[in-house]
Order: structure tokens, then sequence, then C-alpha cells
């Protein structure tokens, strides 16, 4: 049995697909399929620019397919991926919490850690499960308002 193009178009796909296992994004699966697809195209014995045409267009069709459909169904509900530090969290009341470590205040926002600072006073400390209202980040330090304050 010789090595065909169409062999190395698989062998291309059995690559994609292993890398797909460390990324988790599903665009390398798609570009996996895609070249399987392309290898039937070397098999049925089309010249390489064909091919490459061929990859392309369902590439094209694929990579869209599998962010918009597919990713969807194998990520966890209700997490927001990509929201954190966009301003959905604006206005929304969060309670301190010490982190273990180093003692330093913070908030817990989408399930990670962030030092803050109370916008009025730049207080830094506060005492474990104090409300307060998230209004924006600078850098990776939640800028707050004391709830209490917001009421009056």
């Amino acid at each position: 049995m010789d090595w065909t193009l169409a062999h190395t178009w698989l062998a291309i796909a059995l690559l994609l697909g292993l890398a797909e296992l460390t990324s988790g994004a599903m665009v390398l699966l798609a570009l996996a399929v895609a070249a399987a697809l392309t290898a039937l195209l070397a098999y049925l014995e089309l010249t390489l620019p064909w091919q490459l045409l061929g990859f392309g267009v369902f590439a094209g069709l694929l990579i869209p397919l599998a962010i918009k459909v597919i990713r969807p169904r194998f990520s966890p509900h209700g997490v927001a991926y990509g929201t954190t530090g966009t301003g959905v969290e604006k206005g929304r009341e969060y309670r301190t919490l010490k982190r273990d470590f180093d003692g330093a205040t913070g908030i817990v926002i989408n399930g990670d850690f962030y030092r803050l600072r109370v916008a009025e006073t730049a207080t830094t400390e506060l005492s474990e499960n104090t409300p307060v209202i998230f209004q924006k980040f600078d850098g990776t330090t939640a800028i707050v308002t004391l709830a209490s304050q917001k009421e009056q």
C-alpha cells in the first residue's frame, strides 16, 4: 500500500482531532472534519488546488457551525463566558470575603476572586460578609461602594 495524499489528509485530520482534546473550543474538531472530508476529495483524485479549495470551503462551513451550534451544547448551563469586565456586573450586590493565604479583602465574580477598593474612601480592607455594590474594574481591582450608602 502506497502513501497517498488522501492518507496525508487523514493524518492531518487525526492530529487536529487529537489537538482538540487540549483546547475544547471545537475549532480544531471542525478543522479535523474538514481535513477528513478533504481526504475524500483526494481519494476521488482531485488535484491539490481543488483539495485546498475544498478544505477552505469545508472549514468555512464547519467552523461557524461548531462555534455557534456544537460548542454551547458542551458548556455548563448558566455560565456566561467572557462577560467579566464588560459591565454586566455593574450594580450587583456582592458579599466580601477574606482570602485565606494573605487575608486580602475581595469579592467573587463569576467564580474569580478580585481584590476590592471602596470608591469613596479608597479603603481596601473591609470586614468579611460586608455587602458591597460593584461599580467597575480598575485593572484587576474591583471598585465598589458600600451597599448601605446606595440605599440612602
